[in-house]
């Protein structure tokens, strides 16, 4: 299809659904994004705010999955018009027989006032397609506002769709969007798999009841296809390799045991280690998605180009993003608010958390900000405080020396200390560049501003 075909092809979808044809900006919305422009240049071309450029493309974006039966957003409009041409028009369109409502060769049929009753199913329009996927996203949060990743989206979905990697590690920092990134990548590819299924974990899954449980999934489903078919559970990896299956995990870090550099299980747990490690190894045709604040030690932090292992850890969202937090919160318009999203590091949590704080206090504590003043609700303490709990000992000694420097430190200043033995002081940059608590570059190590003033205030409090 060429772009004016898909235009067309999208103008007849939503007039179906609107009694309207595209207005000028949604139209210009909808070739932006078929050329692979972002918002930002969406909104130059048409001499508008970018804002309204998004508003304009969410709302689009809702018409078309509620009309195609698939979610549609920016990032897979062109795939989803061009999977839906090719699987209904091509079969019905030399009989002119109207497809999901509206008819591909030239009007509807039936006038828009007919009874819903006697319209096409939309449920037999996607038949196949709901006859091919299982899922099970129970556990999966609901999904709220989304500001934009479309970079880290576009890695993954290149990872998991195209190079076909087997375990894939998504860490970052609490409050830093994992699980919200997660949830909108599921909604976005999970028509592509057979099987998904979204699990959020707590200190009662041992890799047997975890088995168990996917397991279960697979033969339930595969009992309400052939109920006459009693069938007996295979090994898990069968299951894997027979089908195309999604697994999400998400809290991976409470397989870990606190007070222990990252990565180490926790006593009953060990056996995750050998499992992970098949998951990688042996042929299948699925992906596992780990979400959490530590990742395991079996995934490396860098990897080779071709290995069907990855891990992609998550930093702050962009000072665009950063205001739509802001703005959401009813401060639009504070002054400099690009210094205090940079100061906050993008952090979607602590963004929100000192925005409220702003906000309930009238906006009054903004003079505060001017002279890099970092305020600490006591919500994102007590966030802060459940991530530094986890730390083992020799890491909070590293962190307190960072605290104490106002920029990077060198590495050979650290060792400098005489306290900490080196061996001891590099596993422990090693283990708190994995949980995301530290930032490194070449051989500088930085403690991130929020987190230095907290544990600041731990020290104070500790004397």
């Amino acid at each position: 299809m060429n772009l004016k075909e898909m235009l067309n092809l999208a103008d007849k979808i939503v007039f179906e659904k609107t009694g309207q044809h595209l207005d000028d900006l949604q139209e210009a919305v909808l070739r932006g994004t078929i050329e692979r422009e972002t918002y930002k240049q969406i909104a130059t071309d048409f001499d508008c705010s970018e804002s309204s450029v998004r508003k304009v493309g969410a709302e689009l974006w809702e018409i078309l999955s509620e009309q195609l039966g698939e979610d549609v957003s920016k990032s897979n409009v062109c795939s989803v018009i061009h999977r839906f041409k090719g699987s209904n028009v091509s079969n019905f369109a030399q009989e002119g027989v109207t497809i999901a409502n509206f008819n591909i060769c030239g009007e509807a049929r039936h006038p828009p006032d007919i009874p819903n009753s006697h319209r096409p199913n939309e449920e037999t329009v996607n038949s196949k397609q709901t006859e091919t996927s299982h899922q099970d996203l129970s556990e999966m949060p609901e999904l709220g506002a989304f500001y934009d990743r479309t970079p880290e989206l576009d890695t993954l979905k290149t990872w998991i769709l195209q190079q076909r990697s087997r375990l894939i590690a998504l860490t970052g920092i609490s409050g830093i969007g994992k699980t919200a990134l997660a949830a909108q990548l599921v909604q976005q590819i999970k028509h592509e798999f057979e099987y998904v299924i979204w699990c959020s974990l707590d200190e009662s899954y041992t890799l047997d009841e975890l088995q168990h449980k996917l397991i279960q999934f697979f033969l339930e489903t595969a009992n309400l296809e052939s109920p006459a078919t009693n069938q007996k559970p295979l090994p898990l990896i069968k299951y894997l390799q027979k089908y195309r299956c999604l697994v999400v995990l998400d809290d991976i870090h409470n397989f870990f045991i606190s007070g222990e550099l990252a990565g180490k299980y926790k006593p009953g747990y060990e056996e995750y280690r050998l499992f992970f490690k098949q998951i990688e190894t042996l042929y299948h045709q699925s992906c596992f998605l780990l979400i959490g604040w530590e990742e395991p030690r079996e995934v490396p932090q860098k990897e080779s180009q071709n290995t069907p292992i990855r891990s992609l850890q998550i930093t702050g969202l962009d000072t665009a993003a950063g205001w739509e937090i802001l703005r959401d919160k009813g401060l639009a318009e504070i002054d400099n608010y690009s210094a205090l999203i940079h100061r906050y590091q993008g952090n979607p949590l602590w963004l929100k958390s000192v925005a409220t704080l702003i906000k309930e206090l009238g906006g009054c504590v903004t003079e505060l900000l001017l002279d890099d003043t970092i305020l600490l609700p006591e919500d994102l303490k007590d966030v802060l405080e459940e991530q530094f709990d986890r730390l083992s000992e020799i890491e909070k000694q590293v962190m307190s020396l960072l605290a104490k420097e106002n920029g990077s430190v060198n590495l050979g200043k650290l060792l400098e200390n005489g306290r900490i033995p080196p061996s001891d002081l590099l596993n422990a940059l090693q283990s708190l560049s994995r949980r995301c608590l530290i930032e490194q570059q070449a051989s500088f190590y930085t403690l991130l501003p929020v987190l230095r003033e907290y544990i600041k205030g731990f020290l104070e409090r500790t004397k």
